[in-house]
């Protein structure tokens, strides 16, 4: 299998599984094909001609052409420079390491991290939240996480791939919407009674079994046990946090539990302010489990080895 075809595979993946909908997420690229032949010569030299068929801003081959030949790859949660040189030692010693997978972004799909984060709105609007309040609450934090991310080194290590020669991808987004979906149509289908139900139904899924022996499974952040569940919504895609002002929004939508993967300690006060319960279901843990749906798909027929490191461990479904 080749580095492209695989990439290609993931991110088609990544977009039959995102939660706005095929429909809303082709209209976008629709729209991007629309402002790229507005723009003029001088700037379309510096667009990115990648985000015309792939919506995922934080997930791109970050070194090799493409063509190179996968049998094995390794895959983790964060590939740093540690990790790269990790690979460069493994293959010293005899293994053979075609490429590097990293789920958290690196190089340039990091620096373009906030700009998955528009979806954010679509996926709230699907659940009730008005789309004009969401869109505008949405704007104000994407701008603070684009800031925040414009003094960051990010091409440590993607310059360490290229000295050592080691290709490298990253799968964000596409891995979250597998995630996200997973999980929403699960507690959809259970529709869980009180919150102890929503963890027994996490606990049951092997990543989250996995963290809870390593003491970072599922925990209760706002409400109790007993507390009825009510409408689940699951917040796991979508670059980072939203907006902390989006809560009052949720709870008048009809939502009464959001399950997430993290939640700041300022998104924790406003969303117990709304009454809102939530549940962590663990980054690292549901990281894995999204990881672990979108090779299932893009390597269903392919004997690829998957080295683990980097909090990253393999469950294969099929």
């Amino acid at each position: 299998m080749k580095l492209k075809d695989f990439y290609k595979k993931a991110i088609q993946i990544g977009l039959e599984n995102d939660p706005r909908g095929k429909e809303t997420v082709l209209k976008e690229l629709e729209k991007r094909k629309k402002e790229y032949e507005s723009l003029s010569e001088k700037k379309k030299k510096y667009f990115d001609l990648e985000s015309l068929e792939n919506p995922y801003g934080d997930s791109r081959i970050l070194f090799g052409n493409g063509d190179e030949e996968i049998q094995s790859i390794i895959a983790g949660i964060d590939m740093e420079v540690g990790e790269v040189i990790l690979a460069d030692s493994l293959r010293k010693s005899g293994h053979r390491i075609d490429a590097i997978l990293s789920h958290h972004p690196e190089g340039g799909a990091y620096a373009r991290l906030f700009t998955v984060m528009y979806m954010q709105a679509d996926i709230l609007g699907r659940f009730g939240v008005p789309i004009n309040i969401a869109e505008s609450l949405m704007e104000s934090r994407i701008k603070e996480v684009e800031r925040r991310l414009m003094p960051v080194n990010h091409t440590r290590a993607v310059d360490a791939a290229k000295l050592l020669n080691i290709p490298f991808l990253c799968l964000h987004t596409p891995a979250d919407n597998m995630v996200a979906t997973y999980l929403q149509k699960l507690f959809d289908e259970k529709n869980p009674y009180t919150l102890e139900d929503v963890i027994d139904l996490l606990l049951e899924i092997p990543e989250y079994s996995h963290a809870e022996k390593n003491n970072a499974g599922p925990r209760i952040l706002i409400g109790n046990k007993d507390r009825k569940a009510g409408k689940i919504f699951v917040d796991m895609t979508g670059g980072t946090e939203g907006s902390k002002d989006i809560f009052k929004s949720m709870a008048l939508s009809g939502i009464n539990t959001i399950v997430a993967m993290h939640l700041s300690e300022d998104h924790r006060k406003e969303a117990e302010k709304n009454h809102l319960n939530v549940i962590i279901a663990g980054h690292i843990a549901s990281d894995n489990l999204g990881l672990n749906l979108l090779l299932d798909k893009v390597l269903d027929g392919e004997k690829i080895k998957v080295y683990e490191c980097s909090g990253f461990v393999r469950v294969i479904r099929q």
